[in-house]
């Protein structure tokens, strides 16, 4: 065996450990992320009487049942708080990527006096803290009589400084050629954007949308802050009042099982939607 086999045969070697301890911290990793959610579900399937009889927790169901999904629907109304959460989330999306779309567009492409100023100014919001915000919004809120309404829950959340400047970063990758080609034709400014930008850049549209509509579905200081009227509750906040007047606190098993199917809907999304978000990201901040 020549030297070049040997160094090329250590060299494969190598390459064949690294991947295989590669793969085994994956798996690591994998199985205690999962974990939480396997403990969920399994919780989900077992009696009351079983789960408290164990003192010593099982990894499995002696006896599976789906009993606690059927309360999560019947002690609370589960079904009315996925209706508000839907109605918020979609509502909210929506006014929200038409302010990104038209905000990103302007930082982008137009131009006009205080442009650099302003947009700097814009990102620096970025920099103050959330609880700030929180009690500005909720004095503006309540000062304009929205408490325990659609409007005050969706009007501080129509707008992200975030997703207006990853939205820009991708307008500004398309070349200005076509913008300037565009006008030459008589394009208008809003034709241009809605027929040329909006096709281009759909990926990071569709991650923003998809970042958003997990956002609204997670979002649970706002409403818990804003609304205590349980028939403007989202199934983030409902779930404390599943927990102080729906099951109890010592039934966990119904606990878990309403968690599951609030959970569920965002799950399946991330599976289906994940490739488009990592893609959309990346893409986003990436020019030329």
């Amino acid at each position: 065996m020549t030297d070049y086999e040997l160094i090329e045969k250590k060299a494969s070697k190598r390459k064949k450990i690294v991947k295989a301890v590669t793969y085994i911290l994956l798996s690591v990793w994998g199985v205690m992320v999962l974990f939480p959610f396997y403990w969920m579900i399994l919780s989900s399937i077992k009696s009351y009487s079983s789960y408290n009889a164990e003192y010593v927790p099982k990894f499995y169901a002696t006896s599976p049942t789906i009993q606690n999904y059927v309360d999560a629907f019947t002690a609370v109304p589960l079904a009315g708080y996925f209706t508000n959460t839907i109605i918020f989330t979609v509502i909210t999306t929506a006014v929200m990527l038409v302010v990104t779309v038209l905000a990103a567009f302007a930082f982008s492409r137009l131009e006009f006096r205080g442009k650099n100023l302003a947009f700097t100014a814009f990102l620096s919001l970025m920099m103050i803290p959330n609880e700030l915000v929180i009690i500005t919004n909720f004095q503006t809120i309540t000062n304009l009589g929205m408490r325990n309404t659609f409007a005050g829950l969706i009007l501080p959340s129509i707008t992200s400084v975030f997703y207006i400047y990853l939205l820009k970063e991708n307008f500004e990758s398309i070349p200005d050629e076509l913008y300037k080609a565009a006008k030459v034709d008589g394009t208008s400014d809003l034709k241009y954007l809605l027929k040329v930008m909006v096709p281009i850049c759909r990926p990071t549209i569709i991650t923003i949308v998809i970042l958003k509509v997990i956002e609204c579905w997670n979002s649970y200081v706002w409403p818990r802050l804003i609304t205590d009227d349980a028939n403007y509750f989202l199934v983030s906040n409902g779930i404390q009042e599943i927990r102080e007047n729906g099951f109890g606190r010592e039934n966990i098993p119904a606990m878990m099982a309403a968690v599951v199917v609030i959970s569920v809907p965002l799950i399946i999304i991330f599976l289906i939607f994940h490739k488009k978000i990592m893609a959309g990201v990346s893409r986003g901040g990436t020019k030329g």
